[in-house]
């Protein structure tokens, strides 16, 4: 049995202005999406990536990402209006012998190899749903309506959630299907909608380079990412 990642990219990404959908916004040259795609397809764990495209983009997407995704299986479907629609339709387009599915974020270019592994890992060892996460550092402040703090919550416990999201395929289309049924159509975190039908969600920890471009001052940061990398020989 394989391993597959699903990345839904046919969102809009407005908080980064006017102009492409986020995953084709450019890093160092190349969308944002090849970068994602790239990684992994360079995990060891990873045997078959589909890519929900938006719509009418399908083409021009698949040309985008072949090239940097090596010799690992690749299919690019389209889209859905929203993120929960995008991997629903990505689910159908899995071959038979995938049972292991992993949901990452084209958002999310820089996430390092050994994190995929890991999250892939976990649920070969029998975890129904892996989610990678860092500790929370800023204080968080519970407020009011009226912008008045409430409380200041314990941050120990906290985490802030990354992809790649892994599942046991079964879990996860199960998981898609009843919110199909109930009518819940723009789940935004696919371990959220796991652990909304009762399913166990294992967190294991993530990577600082695993952050999310939603600003352009993300940009920035993965510009300098990449740089350290660079220096570093690592690509």
């Amino acid at each position: 049995m394989r391993a597959a990642a699903i990345v839904p990219a046919a969102g809009r990404g407005e908080r980064l202005g006017p102009g492409e959908p986020k995953a084709l916004r450019e890093l160092a040259g190349q969308p944002l999406l090849a970068h994602a795609i790239r990684a992994l397809s360079e995990a060891r764990s990873v045997d078959v990536i589909i890519v929900a495209a938006p719509s009418g983009q399908e083409a021009r997407v698949s040309t985008l990402v072949h090239p940097v995704a090596g010799e690992t299986e690749l299919h690019v479907v389209t889209g859905g209006h929203t993120r929960q629609q995008s991997v629903s339709l990505a689910l159908r387009a899995l071959p038979d012998d995938v049972d292991v599915v992993l949901v990452h974020d084209a958002a999310r270019p820089l996430v390092p190899g050994d994190v995929i592994d890991a999250v892939t890992s976990a649920v070969r060892s029998g975890a129904d749903a892996v989610v990678p996460a860092v500790p929370v550092t800023d204080t968080i402040k519970q407020v009011d309506t009226a912008g008045r703090v409430e409380s200041t919550v314990d941050r120990s416990q906290l985490r802030a959630a990354q992809t790649p999201q892994g599942f046991a395929r079964i879990v996860l289309e199960s998981a898609h299907r009843d919110a199909a049924e109930q009518g819940l159509e723009d789940a935004s975190d696919d371990a959220g909608l796991v652990e909304h039908f009762g399913r166990p969600v294992m967190v294991i920890p993530g990577s600082e380079d695993g952050f999310k471009v939603t600003r352009p001052i993300d940009l920035v940061l993965a510009e300098a990412v990449l740089a350290r990398r660079r220096s570093a020989g690592v690509h």
